[in-house]
């Protein structure tokens, strides 16, 4: 399998990506993470730049990458100013990176008017910065910046600044299309005429997601004879972001018999998505291809049941392959074989001939139409499966609970000072408990209170953890009148589940999802010991 180079930007690139700001901490970790995983080449940033960035180069130093070359990114040398003379491209030599990557223009109108200079100086800038930098020992890559609309304007001046970096010596010519506007064919058809012009020459590829065309563009360059492509994880960038690197990687070994990052390391792809989404604080949207959750959800019945009998039917590769998963999703859309393998997948047997499914399936139906939603809640249709089979049996009772809001203090519109109290009086068998907590909201205390109450006979709920709580009103144009759909996620030794109530009260809503939660953790608990 001949190898396609993966050269990662997100510590750069990706870090301009709005809302995105990486700590020193940060970026080391996703340094040492990607290295793990196989990636060839981690641009780190500007060195001398700033504090971070320069603390960044040196820790590396320090403690260096495995198999990974760091690279250090940076301009050409500016107008007028001799290679060697030119303080950015020194910081680049003694950043301690193996590899330089610097940016240039290749649209003559860039030149004129954001450089503004002339052309033929601009060519100057890059063939002296990159024959500066491999005489000081550095692997080269020069980024031709807008390469494709600068080919479009004037494809005769692009060709030259490609050139000027071929001559002196680049080991590496990224073609970047930096505003994200080309589509594939376009790129296709530029790539190969390029590559064409410079025989033996590596070329990379470096796209943006502006159309939704850059992973489609990434590839389509490889196909032209590219053969480093560079991106983001989980396409984080500016504007609508970078080409995700990861789906390039799994398209370049799945489906182009490319080597990337080979298959042993495919399988944790959707581990890093996650792992780096973590750090920089951020999800990864459930419907992105490969890594996201829904990448092998099948929800509709017709689906569900072929899957049973015939996978590649509705999974175009194993989902085993990328370190996914398939789940299959429980909604008014299923179908009798969905609800079969649900159902397994949570300990239940249903499959026994006493056993209505259709009614399991009704029940549902009526409830979704109520405004549930069970996708997102395994706890609660658990529990729901469980009440048809004549197996649940409720760990406590409820009498009664309140909760009382008290603001406190008057001290404005944006004050933080209102406090939580909640009453909870429940039934644990023949024994009646008593419990009042308080907390910073009614449901944060209704949970405190909740607990305490139950401690005593079930003392195994201290490793069952509240860690996430989502309100949302079903009729907006109904105002405080509305439907409010409650959601909260629990997170046990066993990893996390979610259960979901509706009401138009939303403290009773938030009640019952909460008993749920509880519920379902401890049945859950005794289920798999």
């Amino acid at each position: 399998m001949e190898h396609v180079f993966t050269y990662d930007t997100t510590l750069r690139d990706g870090e301009q990506c709005e809302g995105i700001s990486l700590s020193l901490e940060d970026k080391l970790k996703i340094a040492h993470k990607l290295d793990a995983f196989g990636i060839d080449y981690i641009e780190g940033g500007f060195p001398a730049s700033n504090p971070k960035d320069i603390a960044f180069f040196k820790e590396l130093a320090t403690h260096p990458l495995h198999h990974a070359k760091l690279a250090a990114f940076g301009n050409t040398c500016k107008k007028g100013v001799a290679a060697s003379e030119d303080v950015g491209l020194r910081d680049l030599v003694e950043s301690g990176a193996q590899v330089a990557t610097i940016v240039g223009k290749s649209w003559d109108e860039q030149v004129t008017r954001a450089l503004q200079t002339t052309l033929e100086e601009n060519i100057r800038m890059i063939g002296d910065s990159v024959a500066y930098l491999k005489s000081q020992g550095m692997e080269v890559v020069f980024d031709a910046e807008h390469f494709f609309d600068g080919y479009r304007a004037n494809a005769g001046y692009a060709l030259d600044c490609v050139r000027a970096a071929h001559e002196a010596g680049a080991d590496c010519i990224c073609l970047c299309e930096t505003n994200g506007g080309m589509l594939p064919f376009q790129v296709e058809e530029v790539v190969c005429i390029v590559v064409g012009e410079f025989p033996g020459q590596q070329f990379g590829i470096h796209c943006h997601n502006d159309t939704g065309c850059a992973v489609a563009n990434t590839l389509g360059a490889v196909s032209s004879g590219v053969r480093q492509v560079q991106g983001t994880v989980n396409g984080l960038g500016e504007r609508v972001g970078n080409t995700d690197l990861l789906t390039v990687i799994a398209d370049l070994e799945l489906k182009m018999g490319f080597d990337a990052v080979g298959e042993r390391s495919l399988r944790s792809l959707t581990e890093v998505s996650n792992y780096v989404a973590e750090v920089a604080g951020v999800s990864v949207p459930a419907h992105y291809p490969y890594v996201g959750r829904s990448a092998f959800a099948h929800k509709g019945g017709l689906h569900a049941s072929a899957i049973a009998r015939f996978p590649q039917a509705y999974e175009h590769v194993s989902p085993d392959l990328v370190g996914n998963g398939a789940r299959m999703v429980v909604s008014e859309l299923a179908g009798k074989a969905s609800l079969l393998q649900k159902a397994a997948s949570m300990g239940l047997d249903i499959s026994g001939d006493d056993v209505d499914i259709q009614g399991i399936l009704d029940d549902i139906k009526h409830r979704e139409a109520c405004g549930y939603t069970y996708e997102v809640a395994d706890g609660s249709l658990a529990l729901l499966i469980m009440r048809h089979l004549g197996t649940y049996k409720p760990a406590f009772t409820l009498e009664s609970f309140r909760v009382i809001v008290d603001d406190r203090e008057d001290v404005g519109a944006f004050a933080k000072d209102a406090a939580s109290e909640a009453t909870i009086k429940i039934h644990v068998g023949d024994e009646r408990f008593v419990a009042t907590r308080e907390g910073t909201g009614p449901v944060g205390a209704l949970d405190s209170a909740l607990r305490m109450a139950i401690l005593e006979g079930y003392p195994e709920v201290a490793e069952i953890e509240l860690v996430d709580y989502k309100v949302r009103l079903l009729d907006e144009s109904q105002g405080t009148g509305a439907i409010t759909r409650v959601t909260i996620t629990t997170s046990d030794k066993y990893g996390s589940f979610g259960t979901i109530a509706v009401s138009e009260n939303v403290i009773e809503a938030s009640w019952n999802a909460l008993v749920e939660s509880i519920e379902y953790g401890l049945m859950r608990r005794r289920m798999l010991g």
